[in-house]
């Protein structure tokens, strides 16, 4: 696919892809409380993306989400699947279903820090936990509690909806050799490690998918991260930029599938869990399809890309920022405060457990 194809998507029509299942109507019953009767009813639901038209892997993977609870649900459930800009532009997403214009959305959680600085760490934290890691967590460690909390006020309820695993570090137009290197660079960088950055002298920018190539192409921005060698080759950025550096800031995103939390709790049981079912197929999908083709794009990358890690004295830095983001956002934030003592302690519960078996595993590997 080349890549001016590949952006052009953006302006492609919403995809529309019907999902099924047995519908289950509320009923009172004769005490008055209300209790599910199959009625094989249809339901149409409207979800938005923050991505363009069948943009690989991230979107295609709410494709066949959508086509999985179809398959599930016997043709009871119908979930429309529109591209960024087709019902609301792409980072409006999360204000359109919390009002209920939209009934849900795929995105990346990151985006939305200045809702609440503690859904940053839903979205994953530089230097921090793993994919596995990040679900682990989510599932058993008490993140779903809190995230669906926080999620709450604003009408909405969470669900993990995919994972990119480890990402790289950016795109660089020039080498970065120290950390002085880095001074008054504009970096398309969100969530915490946009933070991190900035306290290195960093200007971080927020943009979406379609506007960083001609940005980084134009010198409006200076570099780019963005996901990992899959993605970053269909978007060109080795034709703008040909320091390729690895990663830190991001070593398990996490990407949602949120709904409207009012239209959530109208549907079946039977819908809900046919939903939560094909969100967890989608995510175990997605990860693996993103470390499978990550691995394969690394070694298809243009002859004149240097893939660089960061110089030493930029990562102790980056260590040092780190700390002082958290403890300034936890003073700012209660709920930060919160979400984040969650996340230690599970991190260090994890760590031992990981130390002896996950990292020995790999240092004996070699």
């Amino acid at each position: 696919m080349q890549r001016r194809d590949f952006i052009t998507t953006t302006a492609l029509g919403a995809t529309a892809l019907a999902l099924s299942g047995c519908h289950r109507a509320e009923e009172k019953t004769a005490e008055g409380t209300s209790t599910n009767i199959n009625r094989g009813k249809k339901v149409t639901l409207k979800l938005a993306t923050s991505w363009p038209a069948h943009f690989p892997i991230m979107g295609t993977g709410v494709d066949s989400f959508a086509k999985r609870c179809y398959e599930l649900s016997g043709g009871s459930l119908e979930i429309k699947v529109y591209a960024k800009n087709i019902l609301v532009p792409a980072l409006q997403v999360f204000d359109s279903t919390s009002a209920a214009q939209i009934d849900a959305f795929h995105s990346g959680v990151y985006y939305w820090k200045g809702k609440n600085p503690a859904f940053s760490i839903f979205g994953g934290m530089p230097l921090g936990l793993t994919s596995e890691e990040m679900i682990t967590w989510m599932k058993f460690g008490g993140g779903y509690e809190l995230w669906r909390e926080l999620y709450g006020k604003f009408n909405l309820y969470p669900l993990i909806g995919g994972t990119t695993g480890p990402q790289m570090g950016g795109w660089f137009k020039k080498e970065i050799n120290s950390l002085a290197d880095l001074k008054g660079l504009k970096m398309r960088i969100p969530g915490l490690g946009g933070e991190v950055m900035k306290k290195l002298g960093v200007n971080p920018v927020l943009l979406p998918a379609g506007e960083i190539y001609t940005s980084l192409e134009r010198g409006t921005i200076d570099a780019t991260e963005w996901v990992g060698p899959a993605l970053d080759s269909m978007m060109g950025f080795a034709k703008a930029a040909p320091y390729y550096y690895t990663g830190w800031h991001e070593p398990g995103s996490i990407l949602e599938l949120t709904f409207n939390k009012a239209r959530w709790e109208k549907l079946s049981s039977e819908h809900q869990a046919i939903i939560t079912a094909a969100s967890e197929e989608m995510t175990a999908n997605m990860l693996q399809e993103f470390r499978y083709k990550n691995a394969k794009a690394l070694q298809e990358l243009p002859k004149h890309v240097q893939v660089k890690t960061f110089p030493k004295d930029m990562m102790v830095a980056a260590k040092k920022a780190l700390g002082e983001v958290l403890e300034s956002e936890s003073a700012k934030s209660p709920d930060f405060k919160r979400v984040l003592e969650s996340y230690q302690t599970f991190s260090r519960l994890n760590k031992s457990w990981d130390d002896i078996s996950t990292k020995n595993f790999l240092a004996i590997r070699g």
